[in-house]
């Protein structure tokens, strides 16, 4: 079911039914959430007149990824990028999407998230995880540093191998914020009483969704950089596209 193999450079695990290529995460602690140095940095993109509008909005709703805490992650595999529309045909043949404009595009899926869920061996990394794997040992506002991201950051499209490789974070892992990716968390607007593990946090209601840069594409001009950020997180509405985590492997074949 699984080999291992070098993509771009990097040790990876390729799920061999549907050729999705995984990576592994190490295991760690990291500080989750949106720190005072990261909102400090955002302070200071406005101050230079980087920002598009005024962000009071944005540091009144910062409380959503607050209070700030040590999480430990246990090591685990992840997609290197969101699923494509090729990637979910594997396990929904007849699947559409009207948002891609070919089949290398990342997957937004509706109606059909159960259904992909339902049909592939994989699960939904916790919003714990997701973050820990965005990072990849940073602390800054993206994984890049605490520089405004530019909207040629933003990754929807796979079929080109080298640009998809010099996306990619210390981890091994492109389009981190691009699209609007499903977590296997329900949506709580804070972090008070979070666990300390990556265990995902269970309930009624919607998901957590982190990122989606990419799902505004081409920018107007509304600080939609905002959404590239590592600890931005929102509640899920509407489509969503999927990176699916999985146990690192014991061995090739399981």
């Amino acid at each position: 079911m699984w080999a291992q193999e070098i993509v771009a450079g990097r040790p990876a695990w390729r799920h061999v039914p549907s050729g999705v290529v995984f990576r592994a995460v190490p295991g760690g602690t990291f500080r989750m959430g949106l720190s005072d140095a990261e909102l400090e940095a955002v302070r200071a993109i406005e101050r230079a007149d980087g920002a598009d509008d005024n962000l009071e909005a944005f540091f009144a709703g910062a409380v959503r990824a607050r209070p700030v805490r040590e999480v430990r992650v246990e090591p685990f595999l992840i997609a290197r990028h969101p699923l494509t529309v090729a990637q979910v045909r594997h396990w929904l043949p007849e699947y559409e999407d009207s948002f891609a404009e070919s089949a290398s595009n990342t997957a937004r899926l509706e109606d059909d998230l159960d259904d992909l869920l339902g049909a592939s061996p994989f699960r939904l990394p916790s919003e714990a995880e997701w973050e820990y794997a965005a990072r990849a040992g940073t602390t800054t506002l993206t994984f890049r540093g605490d520089g405004r991201p530019d909207e040629d950051q933003v990754l929807g499209d796979f079929v080109d191998e080298e640009r998809t490789a010099a996306a990619e974070n210390a981890f091994g892992l492109a389009a981190m914020g691009s699209a609007n990716e499903i977590c296997a968390d329900v949506w709580i607007p804070h972090f008070t009483d979070a666990p300390a593990d990556a265990r995902p946090r269970t309930g009624d209601g919607p998901r957590v969704v982190r990122g989606g840069g990419g799902d505004l594409h081409p920018w107007q001009g509304c600080d939609e950089w905002l959404l590239l950020l590592s600890a931005t997180r929102d509640e899920a509405q509407d489509f969503t596209a999927v990176r699916p985590a999985a146990p690192v492997p014991t061995s090739q074949g399981t």
